[in-house]
């Protein structure tokens, strides 16, 4: 059983930067690819950034945040994160922190196990 916990979100200008954060509980986490989806209103949820639990593991991006986000995690702490640069507009959606343990595709929703609550993020123009 893991449990998410998503924080960091908020009201930012265009252009400018946030970091959320994702607690996880659970002693299984260190097994789970965590990912990032983002959902806006009217649209569907979408895959944003996810990685692997080992040190090195790959790191995977929409195109839509290429070269903008970047994941990161710490085992150590139990803990996930979303650096968000050069945001725009379109950036806004509530942003979810999920984790999964099968080997399903990374950018399906119904891949994941376990997902959090949500946290909002609106960029202003």
């Amino acid at each position: 059983q893991v449990q998410l916990v998503e924080s960091g979100g908020g009201l930012v200008q265009t252009g400018g930067s946030l970091k959320l954060s994702c607690a996880a509980s659970g002693r299984t986490f260190n097994s789970y690819f965590m990912a990032w989806f983002r959902q806006a209103p009217g649209k569907e949820r979408e895959f944003v950034a996810g990685k692997n639990w080992w040190s090195g593991a790959s790191t995977y991006y929409a195109d839509s945040v290429k070269g903008r986000f970047t994941i990161s995690r710490d085992n150590s702490k139990n803990m996930v994160y979303l650096h968000m640069n050069s945001l725009k507009p379109e950036d806004t959606a509530v942003y979810y922190c999920a984790a999964k343990g099968g080997t399903g595709s990374r950018d399906r929703v119904r891949e994941y196990d376990y997902w959090g609550q949500g946290t909002q993020v609106t960029v202003s123009s």
